[in-house]
């Protein structure tokens, strides 16, 4: 029996044989074959023929006996073998070993088992262990690693290398699985692939010529099988790598009253892949655009310290040029409109402030604020302030000049009992004093010491010298700007070059850090409001008016992210238009100090738009009749009884879909938008009351106001012959109340029949500017009621040339002397007006339906004709009307009844 395999069954088999192998031997096989007991075999995974070293040979020495000395069968033992062995001669045991199925190489490169002999007399010997090699045929092709491949280069840089592309090969021998070779496939490229699969440029490369290649490369195994699939290779080219901020617009518009807006949304910092370790940015926005900047100056300097809650007795020194204040006059300007007015002083201009408008002495605390811009430095003294003797000696009293980028206050004390020594001179060494850029200095003088804040920031002196107090004298002293008298040679002397604007000096009391840190505080200026998770990842730092922050990390994204929530902020309800520039400057630190890169600094600008603009609309009753009994008494006439101020903006939005449909718009492509007008609130800092035509006689009249209502408000009051100027930020309501109470006064009225006032306010020191409200009362002049019904009854034919008469005469003002040669005497005439009007009531009593008719028909025909003013309704009425809408009939006659020039409600009769 012969059972070949390795099955479990083969195996009990085999021992069962061998059992008897052993029983037969001891009876005639006395010897069992012999075999190697290793051998080597190679077989190719295509073939079935195993080559043996050595050859396989069974040997017996029971030979030349039949059976059991013949060689009858070789028995492979392990799981799976896929092997087999066959005898080729009985007698000489030559056998070979053979594959049973077709062998991979990829699956298994080496087969190990053991193999037994047996003779034709089943005897059996030891077993030999077989090991075959599994040899390799080149089947497989190449295949690439990616389906394509892409890189991206600068221009103008020859690479060691790119990229690497890389192919595999599934052969499992060491020949036929290596790659031995790549190749370009696509002609004409600057480009080399090596056998290792990098590839490089041949050339330097130019973003202009070519800015994308497209390549085709193919690999090759060692057994010279090409790849199954060749391999696209994109190589992208940049523009020469230059470090700097990207991504964001060099213009960034600003509608006002949006709030915050972001500067730099989409901003990343391009370091060309420079290991960075530390980043620093400064991000400037210059707001010196108008005036002094920051957007502060659309109220004076005086408004501001009201507004700050400085207390009262500060003095203006350098106000815009007015009749009130003429001393500026000659100064040149900036011309602004805008702010507390810019003086230039170019070293020959000096002004002298009249007397009594400061009472300083330095036995009381004092503060001394002001706007300069100045640089450069001089070697000599350039004077801001200086009092000085007024005659006969040069004594400085006391002085604030820059000499040599330094600012200097000097303090000389009055004469005492002790002449000692004493701080004279306070020295500040300042950058600021130079630069040519606006600052705010705030000096608190209290003495013997001086306190120096300088856009905020306090400031101590370097130096402190020390001098005698003045000698005594009664020569009376001469405060100057922009140079210092010489009272002993009557002239001026160190001049001062530059720029002031809002010198301000407040007697009695020093100015506190919260009003210096209020006046100093810009309502425009940059914000950065940081997610928690990048918060604690950087270093944001401001300076004291936030026109200036700076950054600080390590962390480059966490970098990016904070310089994109950096906004710009204006609180202004009508912030000024106008370009506001913005400078990045960067400084980057590398971990390789020699080839750290540079980042250029970064402009842009913020472009302020437009505000809409307000439209401040002055309405009441502007022509009305008094007796001369109320201008003479004790109260006066109100002059603006119910004066309304109202002030509108008037924006453009998109036309209703609907209305536009209905009005039949649709296909008119011109029709886009419709004009709206809303009422807003917002504040005034000046109302004007002006007398129109003559004078104001102070001998004779005058206007007066509630000055507890100006106090109770903050506001101030300045009067001329001209007529009256208040002035303070405030509200439009509170302007009203205290321009109801305006009386005007006349203690002379015998040859006065009218007087006529204009008034107008403005907001942002004139920017915006009401309309001309002008109004005229009429005098009415009464004599003794007995005279009047006597001279009424014995003159009637006065009646209808009187009542025309009195049209004539409005606008006139009866007060020249040389009048009274061509017209009745003034006695005469106020008989006559009397004695008419008591007629004439008694005649509108008796025909009052046709006197109304006729009233209506001349109104009418003055509306038509438009040539004579209307003496019964407002000029100004019109405005008031279309804003208010139109009033019922009963409303216009009493109103139109309040205004009649000859008023009956105020005869005595």
């Amino acid at each position: 029996m012969r059972v070949r395999g390795n099955t479990p069954f083969a195996s009990a088999v085999g021992l069962v044989l061998g059992l008897l192998c052993a029983v037969e031997a001891a009876k005639v096989n006395k010897h069992k074959p012999w075999i190697e007991t290793t051998y080597h075999g190679i077989v190719t995974e295509n073939d079935d023929k195993v080559l043996l070293d050595p050859p396989l040979i069974a040997l017996d020495k029971d030979a030349p006996l039949r059976y059991a000395g013949e060689i009858c069968g070789f028995r492979i033992h392990g799981q799976n073998v896929p092997f087999e062995a066959v005898v080729l001669d009985k007698s000489t045991g030559e056998g070979v070993l053979r594959a049973k199925d077709k062998l991979d190489c990829e699956l298994q490169k080496e087969h190990t088992f053991t193999i037994q002999a047996y003779d034709c007399g089943e005897a059996c010997l030891f077993r030999a262990t077989v090991h075959i090699q599994v040899n390799d045929i080149n089947e497989y092709a190449p295949v690439f690693k990616e389906k394509s491949y892409k890189a991206t280069v600068i221009e103008g840089k020859k690479y060691d290398s790119i990229l690497k592309v890389e192919a595999v090969d599934a052969d499992c021998s060491f020949q036929f699985s290596q790659i031995c070779n790549y190749e370009i496939v696509t002609p004409d490229v600057p480009f080399t692939v090596d056998k290792d699969g990098f590839i490089k440029n041949t050339e330097k490369l130019s973003y202009g010529k070519e800015r994308i290649y497209k390549l085709t490369v193919t690999a090759y195994d060692c057994g010279k099988n090409r790849a199954s699939e060749d391999v696209l290779v994109k190589i992208s080219v940049k523009p020469t790598c230059k470090p700097s901020w990207q991504g964001f617009n060099k213009r960034i518009e600003y509608e006002p009253g949006t709030g915050s807006l972001a500067l730099f949304p989409s901003m990343h910092l391009e370091t060309c892949d420079e290991p960075i370790t530390s980043i620093r940015a400064n991000i400037e926005l210059e707001t010196n655009h108008i005036g002094k900047g920051c957007d502060r100056d659309t109220y004076s300097e005086k408004s501001l310290h009201k507004l700050c809650g400085a207390s009262t007795g500060t003095v203006e020194l350098l106000p815009a040029p007015s009749s009130a204040a003429n001393w500026t006059v000659g100064l040149p300007t900036d011309n602004g409109h805008d702010s507390d007015q810019v003086f230039e002083f170019n070293g020959t201009q000096a002004i002298k402030v009249p007397e009594g408008m400061v009472s300083t002495s330095l036995k009381e605390p004092f503060t001394i604020s002001v706007w300069m811009r100045h640089g450069p430095g001089a070697h000599e003294k350039e004077t801001i302030l200086c009092n000085s003797d007024k005659t006969e000696m040069n004594r400085h009293h006391y002085s604030l000049y820059v000499h040599n980028c330094r600012l200097i206050m000097l303090l000389r004390q009055d004469p005492s009992e002790a002449e000692n020594y004493k701080p004279a001179e306070f020295h500040w060494k300042l950058d600021q004093a130079c630069d040519k850029e606006w600052h705010h200095y705030v000096l608190n003088i209290e003495f013997p010491t001086v306190s120096l804040f300088v856009d905020g920031t306090t400031f101590e002196p370097f130096l402190v010298t020390e001098d005698y107090p003045l000698h005594s004298s009664k020569i009376e002293s001469q405060l100057t700007i922009g140079a210092c008298w010489q009272g002993g040679n009557a002239k001026m002397a160190q001049f001062f070059r530059g720029n002031l604007a809002g010198l301000m000096i407040r007697s009695g009391k020093l100015e506190n850090k919260k009003v210096i840190d209020c006046l100093y505080t810009c309502k425009e200026g940059l914000d950065v409001q940081l997610p928690e998770e990048i918060a604690s990842a950087v270093k944001v730092e401001f300076n004291p008016n936030q026109s200036s922050l700076t950054v600080e990390g390590d962390d480059i994204d966490a970098f990016d992210k904070v310089m994109q929530h950096i906004s710009y902020l204006n609180s202004r309800q009508f912030p000024t238009p106008g370009i506001r520039h913005l400078r990045i400057s960067t400084t980057v630190k590398c971990f390789n100090e020699g080839s750290c890169v540079s980042v250029p600094d970064a402009e842009g600008y913020v472009m302020v738009l437009q505000p809409e603009e307000p439209k401040i609309s002055l309405s009441g009753i502007d022509h009305f009749a008094r007796s001369a009994a109320e201008f003479e008494s004790q109260e006066g006439v109100t002059l603006f009884p119910e004066l309304r101020i109202v002030s509108t903006i008037t924006r453009e939005v998109e036309a209703d879909a609907e209305s536009e449909a209905a009005e039949g718009t649709d296909d008119d492509p011109t029709v886009q938008e419709t004009v709206v007008s809303e009422e807003i609130m917002h504040n005034l800092d000046t109302c004007e009351v002006s007398v129109v035509g003559d004078e104001l006689d102070g001998e004779h009249e005058g206007l007066e106001v509630d000055m507890s209502q100006l106090q109770q408000h903050s506001l101030e009051m300045s009067s001329s012959n001209l007529g009256l100027v208040i002035t303070g930020v405030n509200t439009m309501a509170n302007y009203e109340q205290v321009l109801h109470l305006i009386r005007y006064k006349n203690w002379h009225t015998e040859a006065l029949f009218d007087r006529k006032f204009k008034l107008v306010c403005s907001e942002l020191n004139g920017r915006y500017i009401s309309n001309d409200f002008k109004v005229e009362v009429n005098v009415i002049h009464t004599a003794n009621p007995v005279e009047q019904v006597n001279n009424a009854m014995v003159q009637p034919n006065f009646i209808n040339p009187v009542h025309h008469a009195s049209l004539d005469l409005s606008g006139h003002n009866l007060v020249n002397a040389h009048q009274a040669s061509v017209v009745p005497s003034a006695a005469t005439i106020v008989i006559v007006v009397c004695v008419s009007f008591l007629v004439f009531m008694i005649i509108l009593g008796t025909y009052e339906d046709q006197h109304s008719s006729e009233e209506e028909e001349e109104e009418e025909e003055e509306s038509e004709d438009g040539e004579e003013e209307d003496d019964i309704t407002s000029a100004e009425s019109e405005s008031s009307e279309d804003e208010e809408g139109a009033e019922p009939e009963d409303q216009q006659a009493a109103s139109r009844q309040q205004q009649l020039e000859w008023d009956d409600s105020t005869l005595t009769y």
